[in-house]
């Protein structure tokens, strides 16, 4: 079984290393002057799209519930190169919201380019407890609003033959305990935007999806809510962030950061019994 595994993990990296070289290559000057929306931009992954964005040179519209962080961001962006930092505050929550910032971005910067959908809602890191209304809550932030900004935003996408950027995560790809809202909020966005990306190719459509499928990363958020629960390695926000970027720009379907990821969904259809052992394993819980 040892040599098994060995022979299985190698192929899988030949695998997906021989796919990233083979895929289209990144020009950093494709960037420049693009029109961007970032959404959950205040902090963390978002935050620091917005910077590589602004390094590229784009026109960048961020947003997420803070004003005043949003306003520090913005001119931070500046400073780093952007033609146009502009920032509007909004609830994910809300009914309205969503479309509200996707009309201020076509209004601000002439239309889109690129809608990177990353924000999240925050959400308990412990064992479910019944809590239907949060769940109900949360998947109105992380999934219904994500529907309706893709909405709003695609015929416009259409016209520059634009992408579409969505933020998710390896719990879209198998399940882990203490995350069930989350979970389900992920999992329901990688299904619904699967699936748009296939109507999409049916129609010949001018736009691409990119779903980017992220492993623990060290945002601050993320940070407090896993300390002295699991060991499993965080990686940086800001290499998970260029990463996604660069999705986006070559219109890849699927992205998986840290590359491990992509060997753990194969893993675990090919050994659900051990990955379920593996999972169970990797957090400090005592009944």
């Amino acid at each position: 079984m040892g040599t098994f595994v060995k022979i299985l993990i190698a192929s899988v990296l030949v695998a997906y290393f021989a796919m990233k070289w083979t895929g289209p290559s990144f020009d950093p000057e494709s960037l420049k002057g693009a029109r961007v929306l970032v959404t959950g931009a205040s902090t963390g992954i978002g935050e620091q799209m917005a910077y590589h964005y602004a390094r590229f040179g784009a026109q960048i519209v961020i947003t997420a519930r803070r004003e005043k962080v949003l306003q520090q961001v913005a001119e931070k962006c500046l400073s780093l190169g952007a033609q146009r930092a502009l920032y509007i505050a909004a609830d994910m929550a809300s009914e309205s919201d969503p479309d509200k910032v996707v009309n201020f971005a076509l209004e601000k910067l002439g239309g889109l380019d690129y809608l990177v959908l990353n924000h999240i809602g925050p959400s308990p890191f412990a064992m479910w407890e019944g809590d239907v209304e949060h769940t109900r809550w949360l998947m109105k932030v992380n999934f219904f609003s994500y529907v309706q900004m893709a909405w709003r935003a695609l015929p416009h996408l259409e016209q520059s033959k634009g992408s579409l950027v969505v933020v998710s995560s390896l719990l879209a790809k198998m399940t882990s305990p203490f995350t069930l809202p989350y979970t389900s909020t992920k999992f329901a966005l990688n299904g619904f935007f699967g699936s748009l990306h296939h109507e999409l190719a049916m129609k010949r459509s001018n736009v691409s999806i990119s779903i980017c499928t992220l492993g623990l990363i060290d945002t601050d958020s993320a940070m407090e809510k896993v300390r002295g629960v699991t060991d499993v390695p965080a990686y940086p926000a800001t290499e998970a962030a260029l990463s996604i970027i660069i999705a986006g720009a070559t219109r890849q379907l699927d992205l998986y950061y840290p590359w491990f990821t992509y060997a753990v969904t194969l893993f675990k259809d090919m050994f659900p019994s051990t990955t379920n052992f593996f999972i169970q394993n990797s957090y400090n819980y005592i009944p």
